[in-house]
């Protein structure tokens, strides 16, 4: 694990013809290569009954997102699984990627957590508009005064930015306060600090998909509704 000079200094790998590639946008391709991986071997041999075990470790973590997703939302979560189950096993696996020596966590450098958010706002409005239409939709912004449309579009932007704000803050702090304290203790003093940092790294996860569903949930109505 590397101490960063800046919280939000970024190491520029090597360049795509303009465009910048940074040790967090390879890390991300590496995980999300990872996560490719692990699916395709999970379910190339796919059974009904007596699977392996890494297919019955995939099942068992996808109905357990699904019915945390039907306790938010109240409603069938499946056509909102593709997004959320694998933003909460991205998540889960960017941010415990710090752990591992000489590398920094992409959630940990804020276009990440920025990225993400984006995410989550546009499928916002998309989920929403595809179940209630973009009148029914857009009437919302108008309720329960259009004179408030400013401040609902306004609020809009501000969650999905508090949502960027947690998730970086809480993994940055993190990564910087081990990376200062493995500069100047030495390696064995920061295990704790590492132990306690894969629960934070989980929690974030979990809270971040949450408010994601959250938002879906009220975008489709499904909340009210459940």
């Amino acid at each position: 694990m590397k101490l960063q000079l800046h919280p939000l200094q970024t190491v520029v790998l090597f360049h795509a013809g303009p465009v910048p590639i940074t040790a967090s946008v390879v890390t991300t391709w590496v995980i999300v290569g990872i996560l490719v991986l692990l699916s395709w071997l999970a379910m190339r041999r796919a059974q009904v009954h007596a699977g392996g075990w890494l297919q019955a470790t995939v099942e068992v973590t996808v109905e357990a997102i699904a019915d945390q997703i039907k306790a938010v939302l109240g409603a069938d979560p499946w056509p909102y699984l593709p997004l959320l189950g694998t933003l909460f096993i991205y998540l889960v696996f960017a941010n415990l990627s710090g752990i591992l020596p000489d590398v920094v966590a992409p959630t940990a450098h804020i276009e990440t957590p920025a990225a993400l958010a984006m995410v989550v706002f546009f499928s916002v409005q998309f989920f929403g508009i595809r179940q209630q239409g973009l009148k029914g939709y857009a009437r919302r912004y108008l309720e329960p005064n259009p004179l408030l449309l400013p401040l609902n579009l306004l609020s809009q932007i501000t969650r999905s930015f508090s949502m960027m704000v947690r998730l970086f803050g809480n993994m940055m702090s993190h990564e910087f306060i081990i990376a200062i304290i493995l500069f100047l203790a030495g390696l064995f003093v920061p295990v704790p600090f590492m132990l306690l940092g894969i629960l934070i790294g989980i929690i974030q996860a979990f809270i971040f998909t949450i408010l994601a569903t959250v938002y879906v949930g009220g975008a489709v109505g499904a909340t009210e509704a459940g």
